[in-house]
């Protein structure tokens, strides 16, 4: 068990490293200057409700940005990490289909939406009187101007402390029991008034909701997130 463990390990950081070669290599597809980015690689976009954390149950825009490196063994978009499968779209386009919507609130996912300088298009979507979320690891600086921040902390590269401080959600992903203590780890460290979630990832959800149930019973700072919108069998 324990070579094969090590194997696992060794397969998935050859998988961030080759994500990270592949981001590097395609960055000047999105731009040449970090700071001004007028195109983005965009995996899909929808409207649809969003399923988790504080917003559960909010008709939402969802804009998923292709692009990965943090490389969680159970991600479920597996597909957003390479940068260079998804197609590139201005500013204006992203804005374009998410006023056609009629959507007054759109959510920025990735991949890892802040691997790319949010600040032009979040400006754009406010002009547009249309609210800004982002769902980001944490594991790069912020940028963009955001109505509501969701911190959502993962092992395989740790948050930065300052998307810890600014954050109004910080929603621990539980796969095994020792994520609760990981989770308190990163609540440590967030300012007073942001929102604890803890959620079961999916494919656990059976095992880890009783031991969630317990632990928020017990520590009543912490709420409980559902994935609704697989119940509701909706993107």
């Amino acid at each position: 068990m324990a070579v094969l463990n090590k194997i696992q390990a060794a397969f998935f950081v050859d998988i961030r490293i080759r994500v990270l070669i592949v981001f590097v290599f395609n960055l000047q597809r999105v731009s040449t200057d970090t700071t001004h980015i007028s195109r983005l690689p965009v995996m899909e976009h929808f409207y649809t409700i969003q399923g988790e954390g504080y917003h559960q149950g909010k008709a939402a825009y969802f804009v998923r940005l292709g692009g990965c490196d943090v490389g969680c063994t159970w991600c479920d978009v597996k597909e957003s990490w390479l940068t260079e499968k998804h197609p590139l779209w201005t500013i204006d386009e992203i804005v374009e289909e998410v006023k056609k919507s009629g959507a007054r609130m759109c959510v920025i996912t990735g991949g890892e939406p802040l691997m790319y300088n949010l600040d032009e298009l979040t400006r754009a979507l406010h002009s547009n009187h249309i609210k800004t979320n982002v769902e980001t690891s944490g594991a790069y600086p912020l940028s963009g101007e955001w109505d509501w921040i969701c911190v959502s902390p993962k092992r395989f590269k740790h948050p930065l402390e300052e998307c810890l401080h600014e954050c109004d959600e910080l929603k621990a992903v539980i796969f095994h029991r020792n994520d609760i203590r990981w989770a308190e780890e990163n609540a440590a460290k967030v300012s007073e008034g942001c929102k604890l979630f803890l959620q079961p990832e999916w494919s656990k959800e059976k095992e880890m909701l009783p031991v969630i149930i317990d632990y928020v019973k017990q520590n009543q700072q912490w709420e409980i997130s559902l994935q609704v919108h697989k119940y509701m069998d909706i993107p």
